[in-house]
């Protein structure tokens, strides 16, 4: 859940577009493998093209820049359905990659968040320019911090000035722990504010925290029954989930996800681990294939109504790679012509890219360690636009 401006999204774990220490592998803001094909992808000569190009891209990955694993699923137009793999599921095994694996998706969890929150503002209760202390009052305030200056909009779209809680937290100190989402915004009310609300964008994963925390006032509702009853079982998301409490353990087949601490320190397994310091910002866990389903299902308006989602893609500039971020979701170009929306994510363990078009392609790639530099991050990122562009 890095803060993720430089070619992604943050989440608790790099400082990116999802959050860390500088001095830290952030916690908390993918041998050469097989491709599958899905059951819904009979062999054509023109859709021989894309699985070509997608391997090649997860074969690289694994190849070139030292990724335990990659994992992709792409959606045609038609629908049509294709799972890739590279690298292997377990290092200390040897086993394959599990096809359509789940993984923890990181900040891809503040898209599910920004939902439920827009379906609330089209319910008539969040405004989106109300104040954070119109539902949580008194709550935040710190050394340039008013809960009474800063809107729900400013809080989903990153342009509160809010300091991230995730860049002082440690993947190891943390791993082990649970931690409330009110012990999360504490930590980042110990620093002064980064700047004056509505003065520019800056990712902070304590943002989310506030969002999260919103909808459970304004519901009565824990934020993991929400996301469930309102996205996953609305759309049929059958391989995604809030972890419990105390869960630290991946439900369904998996590849095991490899962290390092310090950055230029040996990988380490590091599948399990309590995700709780992510929250609203980054618990989630899902497939590729299931991300690919909510993003389509969000941009073809099966969530939100109209106004709402047309808020969502109401976007402002984040970083200098053309990166644009709206209300939880952002667009990315491709070079290909267009652009694609989605967000993006990564915890320690893993790290997942992708998006869909307005046409109705879908990708989304998950690699099992987060890119240790630029040029493996951005790997990344052309892995996605390969199979959108393919």
């Amino acid at each position: 859940m890095r803060a993720q401006t430089r070619q992604g999204l943050p989440s608790p774990t790099r400082r990116q577009q999802g959050t860390r220490r500088r001095a830290l592998p952030a916690a908390a803001a993918v041998a050469i493998g097989v491709m599958t094909l899905g059951a819904f992808a009979p062999p054509s000569v023109s859709a021989a093209a894309r699985p070509d190009a997608v391997q090649q891209s997860l074969n690289a990955l694994v190849r070139d820049d030292g990724m335990p694993a990659a994992l992709a699923s792409v959606q045609d137009r038609d629908g049509r359905i294709r799972t890739y793999t590279a690298g292997l599921g377990d290092l200390a095994t040897g086993s394959k990659v599990p096809r359509d694996g789940q993984v923890r998706i990181g900040s891809n969890t503040k898209t599910f968040v920004a939902v439920v929150v827009l379906q609330l503002v089209g319910e008539g209760k969040i405004g989106l320019d109300a104040t954070v202390d119109t539902y949580l009052p008194g709550l935040v305030r710190g050394e340039g911090i008013d809960g009474r200056r800063i809107t729900v909009r400013q809080l989903l779209q990153h342009t509160s000035g809010l300091p991230d809680y995730g860049v002082h937290v440690d993947d190891d100190e943390i791993r082990n722990r649970y931690l409330e989402p009110r012990e999360l915004l504490d930590i980042a009310l110990r620093y002064k504010a980064d700047a004056d609300p509505g003065e520019t964008w800056g990712y902070s994963n304590t943002n989310y925290i506030l969002a999260g925390l919103i909808v459970q006032k304004v519901t009565g509702r824990p934020l993991a029954e929400e996301i469930d009853r309102r996205i996953i079982k609305r759309i049929g998301l059958r391989h995604t989930y809030f972890p419990a409490p105390g869960e630290m353990t991946i439900r369904e087949p998996h590849p095991q996800g490899y962290h390092r601490n310090p950055a230029d320190g040996p990988l380490r397994d590091f599948t399990e681990m309590d995700p709780s310091w992510g929250w609203a910002a980054g618990q989630l866990i899902s497939t590729n294939s299931d991300l690919n389903r909510f993003f389509t299902a969000l941009l073809a308006g099966r969530l939100l109504p109209a106004a709402q989602l047309a808020e969502m893609r109401t976007t402002v500039p984040a970083g200098t790679s053309g990166l644009r971020y709206g209300l939880g979701l952002t667009s990315r170009p491709l070079s290909c012509g267009g652009v694609y929306w989605g967000h993006g994510g990564d915890i320690a363990g893993y790290e997942t890219r992708g998006g869909v078009t307005d046409d109705g392609r879908a990708a989304n790639v998950a690699v099992t360690s987060i890119p240790s530099d630029e040029a493996a991050t951005q790997h990344v990122m052309d892995a996605v636009d390969r199979a959108l562009c393919g």
